[in-house]
């Protein structure tokens, strides 16, 4: 095989990559060393951004394959025909952690999907528990500040943690997944996915079925305890990354069986609950799962830099068949994540190879840094909209029908009417007896060194769930407490 020239980034071939330029044996270094200011200038710049939430991930690409037929529910073209296959993008992550975090810490875990379909790219952008901490958007930074680091001590708080949880009683929710023996999967490949949000799904006819995904691991669940997970960090930061990266290079193809939950557009009227709310799961009785067909991975990145690293997840990436919710954090979130691209990524994020739809696109965005593409239409003329020059145009069949949810907006906004307890109460009691102990003990272990006016008020939370849970946690402190003491 030839080999190829080394060149500078213009083109030109370089004659010697091995010394500086110097005016002597002894130098100093010329100027005119070109090539070795732009190396040095280059790797100055080689770090972007990492995302401020989500920042340490892992991915593949895959394929998923419908294996039943939605559309009397949907018109989204790549659910449309039982076989079908659509080349997509996973991304698992931690949440609170830097890019240097270990893998195998508890934490909720991102699970997002890109699907790169005929029809452009339809993004699922998850977790992997069917809910979350908090309801509204405008609590969200508040909340990812006290998952991050204290201004002053550089040190995660777990006073901050249960100090805001403590004042937000739909934490209790998310608080008893991420502290169950779930809360710790040993590998992206052991756990589930969920897109939380309520969706929805429209069809040919102009219906409306609001919609939640699941995403089922075929590998079973495997979860670490605490300790597992501190002896599994002491050999290895990385891993989640070795486990997924090293099966798929083995052939080890990890799969998902997805599904859908569905309710007809009128029964969001009707249910005890708020089924936009992200703190609250949808009951299986009342709206059973229905298989949609199967995720694989099985290849992975060439370059984790370019295809992991600058991908970008956004739940406004929808296509025709699919649409959104009165959701309140989904609709922060259709602004937040697009924006945190264009921030971290650049104005043109979605024209990097990873991101850009296998559909084709047209669109008038202009100008900008990196705009390393056609700068127009492929009509100079056409370069804004309307226009009497052929440019692309608009396609009323692809409009969304509108939603026919009552205009009272207390239904879905009074929080004085929120029970914020009962779901949590239905998980609480499927646990046995060792899940419960080992509940309390992840509990009581993650509130060292909290304020026990915090700590009041939290136990107070747990036990309007259940005496129980609040007695045992009660415990499990004391026995902490005893066990450092002796110690």
């Amino acid at each position: 095989m030839t080999q190829k020239r080394l060149t500078t980034s213009a083109g030109a071939p370089i004659a010697t990559n091995q010394n500086s330029l110097t005016a002597g044996p002894r130098g100093p270094v010329l100027m005119q060393d070109y090539q070795l200011i732009e190396k040095l200038a280059h790797q100055n710049r080689e770090r972007i951004a990492e995302r401020v939430v989500h920042a340490k991930g892992w991915g593949a690409f895959g394929t998923f394959r419908v294996t039943n037929d939605l559309t009397r529910y949907t018109r989204a073209h790549f659910l449309s025909r039982v076989g079908q296959e659509t080349e997509i993008l996973a991304r698992f992550s931690t949440v609170a952690g830097e890019q240097g975090a270990a893998d195998a810490e508890r934490d909720v875990r991102g699970f997002a999907v890109k699907f790169y379909t005929e029809e452009g790219n339809w993004d699922m952008v998850g977790n992997n528990t069917p809910i979350f901490f908090i309801r509204d958007p405008y609590k969200f930074p508040d909340f990812i500040r006290t998952q991050k680091r204290h201004p002053r001590t550089n040190l995660r708080s777990a006073t901050a943690m249960w100090d805001f949880w403590s004042q937000h009683p739909e934490s209790l929710h998310q608080i008893t997944i991420l502290m169950s023996d779930r809360g710790l999967p040993t590998a992206p490949m052991y756990m589930n996915g969920y897109a939380s949000h309520t969706l929805s799904f429209w069809n040919d006819s102009g219906e409306r079925f609001w919609i939640k995904w699941h995403f089922k691991t075929m590998q079973g669940h495997r979860h670490f305890t605490n300790e597992e997970a501190a002896k599994v960090i002491g050999d290895s930061r990385e891993s989640y990354q070795e486990a997924l990266f090293g099966g798929i290079e083995n052939g080890d193809y990890p799969q998902w069986r997805v599904f859908v939950q569905i309710m007809p557009e009128a029964d969001a009227e009707k249910t005890p609950y708020n089924p936009f709310d992200l703190t609250k799961v949808w009951p299986h009785a009342d709206y059973p799962l229905i298989e949609v067909g199967v995720m694989e991975l099985n290849r992975n990145a060439d370059n984790y830099f370019a295809e992991i690293e600058q991908a970008a997840f956004s739940p406004s990436n929808i296509v025709p068949g699919i649409g959104f919710s009165p959701d309140k954090m989904l609709q922060g979130r259709l602004f937040a994540y697009a924006d945190a691209h264009r921030h971290r990524l650049g104005t043109h994020y979605e024209a990097l190879p990873v991101n850009a739809p296998k559909a084709p696109v047209a669109h008038y965005h202009k100008d900008g840094a990196m705009r390393f593409f056609r700068n127009d239409t492929g009509n100079p003329d056409a370069y804004y909209e309307p226009n009497s020059f052929g440019g692309p145009a608009e396609d009323p069949g692809v409009a969304e029908p509108p939603l026919r949810i009552s205009g009272d907006a207390d239904r879905y906004g009074n929080e004085q009417e929120v029970d914020d307890f009962a779901q949590v109460r239905d998980l609480f009691n499927l646990f046995d007896n060792a899940q419960k102990a080992r509940l309390f003990a992840n509990i009581a272990g993650a509130m060292a060194g909290v304020p026990k006016f915090i700590l009041d008020r939290q136990l107070a939370l747990f036990e309007q769930v259940s005496p129980d849970y609040g007695n045992g946690i009660r415990k499990a402190l004391s026995e902490t407490a005893d066990t450092n003491a002796a110690g």
